[in-house]
């Protein structure tokens, strides 16, 4: 039991830094990139606090009206506190989403649609002693709205709801659901 969990971290840390990689390579060459800071609540008392780096790299396709499809990767780390259990009060976490956006093309204000998912690794799968992710290879879904605003249109504020799960690769897998806003600046 005790080689399949290293097995598991293994394979959990190779594929968070290929993704790490992937996402450094192509920082190189973005056409812009973002900060974000994101503030989320969720069962059992948990509150998120989350940084991100936000990677544009300017592929737009399929115009409707005004409207067009892009994709964005985004790399997080975040903090998760709970006051309601006695193992661990707080929880790292970092990772990586690609995010599938639908915008508005033009406009001062320019409302979006958004859906991503990525992987996440925690510090710990045991948020308290009745309550526990399985592991700490995690994987993170989201559907969100938002806008960007601003004279070069630097600004961003949007709400994801997300849940984060381990696609029952180990049990117990009751996954968590947080609801979060956010703030960007595109530089």
């Amino acid at each position: 039991m005790k080689k399949k969990n290293y097995v598991t971290r293994g394979l959990a840390l190779k594929i968070s830094l290929f993704a790490g990689m992937l996402a450094l390579s192509g920082v190189a060459n973005a056409d812009q990139f973002g900060v974000q800071l994101a503030g989320g609540v969720a069962d059992h008392h948990v509150h998120k606090l989350d940084l991100g780096v936000v990677w544009d790299p300017g592929l737009n396709w399929w115009y409707i009206g005004d409207w067009h499809f892009t994709v964005v990767g985004e790399g997080h780390v975040a903090w998760w506190h709970t006051d309601e259990g006695n193992v661990h009060e707080n929880v790292g976490e970092i990772g990586f989403t690609p995010v599938l956006r639908f915008i508005k093309g033009s406009g001062a204000i320019r409302p979006y649609f958004e859906a991503g998912a990525g992987v996440r690794l925690l510090t710990s799968p045991t948020i308290s002693s009745h309550y526990s992710l399985g592991s700490a290879f995690q994987f993170a879904d989201m559907v969100g709205v938002g806008a960007q605003f601003g004279n070069r249109q630097q600004y961003q504020v949007g709400y994801r709801f997300q849940h984060v799960s381990n696609a029952s690769i180990k049990e117990p897998n009751p996954g968590i659901n947080f609801s979060q806003l956010y703030l960007q600046y595109n530089f």
